[in-house]
């Protein structure tokens, strides 16, 4: 997949923080969503029909998504956060979604219902910082068109800290572009630290999450450093000496990270469970499956990794 272009929603718009999240995201809907499967859309239409007044579960990712909104009330002068329902359910099958909700108290009030459609077609138009679902093949329409976004797997949330948002990203090619990553790959690990070595001074250029990082961080800046409720990470297999690349890239964004972790291949899952991360975004496969054993994770299905 080659480099998306990453497009800033902000540009002719306001500092909101605009995530766009699947129903099946945001709610557990693992049992209809079998019923869908195994016995089709009738089957399924009524079964949903049926219980529209039976609250869905939390899904995977309400806990980021309640935290997310919860950032409003903490401070009305800074950017604000809007969360977008996208579902592939239709509008009548979806209004046991919008039931679900109004008994979750979550403020969320635009929404695109799409009958079985891709969703991703609507992600760029209500301007999206994020999107976050549980279908793989929306999921790398809306890279394609520039929008950071993962596949969530179905995984185990930390929730160590209820009053601050912790959010964790890998570096190539969620960050950064895949250039150094597809170093390694095709010519191994030595020619790789020699590459970041001889462009230490290079910045690394951006990828797919550079602009929700952007966003992300005007958010963070409205509040004091002291009493942050947001905390962002930085976890990576990079070690020394390709960290160096890395951190001046990073200040010559005009990026802060509070966390910064070179673990030099080791399993990324115990340290996502001690920094507590309410949703952790890498490319490789192998990292996530570690990953979703301790944190909510999202595969970002983007670079060499993925071809």
């Amino acid at each position: 997949m080659s480099t998306p272009n990453v497009h800033d929603p902000h540009a002719a718009a306001d500092d909101r923080l605009v995530v766009a999240i699947s129903s099946r995201a945001l709610f557990d809907l693992g049992d209809s969503h079998a019923l869908f499967e195994r016995e089709g859309l009738d089957a399924y239409r009524r079964y949903q029909i049926a219980h529209e007044e039976q609250p869905l579960a939390p899904g995977v990712a309400f806990p980021l998504v309640r935290k997310l909104l919860h950032l409003n009330a903490r401070s009305p002068q800074a950017p604000q956060v809007e969360v977008i329902l996208l579902s592939r359910n239709s509008g009548d099958t979806g209004l046991r979604i919008f039931n679900s909700i109004q008994h979750h108290g979550l403020d969320i009030a635009r929404a695109a219902f799409t009958s079985g459609a891709p969703t991703s077609d609507y992600v760029h138009p209500f301007g999206a910082d994020l999107f976050l679902s549980a279908n793989a093949e929306d999921v790398s329409r809306a890279l394609e068109a520039g929008v950071a976004a993962a596949t969530i797997l179905p995984s185990t949330a930390a929730g160590g800290h209820p009053e601050q948002l912790r959010i964790a990203f890998d570096g190539d090619a969620v960050l950064f572009a895949d250039e150094s990553e597809r170093v390694s790959q095709e010519q191994g690990l030595e020619a790789f630290h020699r590459n970041e070595l001889e462009r230490a001074a290079e910045p690394l250029a951006g990828g797919p999450f550079r602009g929700f990082l952007a966003a992300l961080q005007r958010l963070q800046a409205a509040f004091p450093a002291e009493t942050s409720p947001i905390r962002i990470a930085l976890v990576t297999a990079r070690s020394a000496p390709a960290h160096k690349r890395v951190i001046l890239t990073l200040r010559q964004w005009g990026v802060r990270i509070d966390e910064a972790l070179f673990l030099g291949g080791r399993d990324k899952g115990p340290f996502l469970e001690a920094f507590a991360a309410d949703i952790f975004f890498d490319d490789s496969r192998a990292n996530v499956e570690s990953a979703r054993r301790h944190v909510a994770t999202g595969h970002v299905p983007h670079g060499v990794a993925n071809r």
